[in-house]
């Protein structure tokens, strides 16, 4: 700075003070940051809960599932030992927020929910895509295409805003069913026209619970709706938020050296399969 009167020489002491103080706070703010969160040594084992979702989460796979493998390793890093239970979904998201377990697997962000939880970042990326039949030729670009067709869906499921409010408007009709299992029988009977689901839950249903209807169903290559799923931890809970601090830290470590995408690799390479009676003779 070229210095010219008296002013100049105040206004650049005053200047040379902000940057001290700005350097000190980043300093102080970056120390703050690299304090370790501690939590009670005799925390070595946690309860978490989930619902059945395969191949992301299930009592029946291999680890039980994609995403609790995921999970598992990374509190294994921590130097916990994290335990599922499987419950009907409702349960879990009931009974996690009362107190019976430490987070539960894996939900999308919701204003609801989000007032009695925390979100870990993202654990799951998810695609929703249509299926339908391969002898009923079916295409979409945007939803109004899809006037005057009746579809499938999940009994008080939401497939995204813009979705929802075209369904309120009329644009289409839907159908609900409690399952997903049941909605692609609907849809090798021409009961509905279409239905979305997560492309790779679609397909892991359809080829090991549904093997005979899988030849008959495909899905349409345009996302309905891209996703993310996280892990929820109850903010009444003591260690709620020094679980998710320690939780984020390790998924982000995962993610960066490359770990995290190892899993799902493994998931395409059919790791998470049913494992068949004739497996474990």
């Amino acid at each position: 700075m070229l210095i010219r009167n008296k002013n100049d020489i105040r206004l650049a002491a005053k200047l040379v003070c902000c940057v001290s103080l700005l350097l000190l706070l980043f300093y102080f703010s970056g120390k703050a940051k690299a304090v370790p969160v501690k939590l009670d040594p005799q925390l070595t084992e946690i309860q978490l809960s989930a619902g059945e979702w395969p191949p992301f989460l299930s009592e029946s796979l291999p680890e039980q599932g994609v995403i609790a493998h995921l999970i598992r390793d990374i509190f294994a890093e921590l130097g916990m030992k994290a335990n599922f239970t499987f419950l009907p979904w409702a349960r879990a998201y009931h009974d996690t927020k009362n107190g019976k377990y430490a987070a539960t697997a894996v939900w999308m962000l919701s204003e609801e929910r989000a007032a009695s939880y925390l979100y870990s970042k993202p654990v799951l990326n998810e695609r929703f895509v249509f299926f339908y039949q391969k002898k009923r030729p079916f295409d979409w670009q945007k939803l109004t295409d899809l006037r005057g067709l009746l579809l499938g869906g999940g009994l008080g499921y939401s497939y995204g805003s813009e979705f929802d409010q075209a369904l309120d408007n009329g644009t289409f009709d839907m159908s609900r069913v409690a399952n997903t299992e049941q909605n692609f029988r609907r849809l090798a009977m021409g009961r509905i026209d279409a239905f979305a689901e997560e492309m790779r839950v679609g397909y892991h249903i359809l080829n090991h619970q549904l093997p005979t209807l899988a030849k008959q169903i495909t899905h349409h290559p345009k996302p309905l709706l891209t996703n993310k799923s996280f892990l929820l931890f109850p903010k009444n809970a003591d260690d709620s938020e020094k679980l998710l601090t320690m939780f984020n830290q390790q998924l982000l470590q995962f993610k960066q050296s490359g770990r995290y995408q190892t899993y799902f690799k493994q998931l395409e390479q059919g790791a998470y399969l049913p494992v068949t009676h004739s497996q474990t003779k």
